[in-house]
């Protein structure tokens, strides 16, 4: 029963995200940009380890070879 409040909330809130125009610190946006980014994307990705001399487990070799 209790969608109809859900629904307008929701409404309210994706209206509000959509015409408001957030004020943006460009001075902390320099800050972060130049210490490296530090964010989420700024992580490096973890080094893959590659098999160069093959592993006996691995039938792939031996089926498809």
């Amino acid at each position: 029963m209790g969608r109809g409040r859900a629904k307008a909330k929701q409404t309210k809130v994706a209206r509000e995200l959509k015409y408001s125009s957030p004020s943006t610190d460009y001075d902390a946006l320099q800050r972060e940009l130049a210490n490296g980014g530090g964010g989420l994307l700024s992580t490096t990705p973890k080094p893959v380890e590659v098999d160069v001399e093959g592993d006996e487990s691995d039938d792939y070799d031996d089926r498809w070879g």
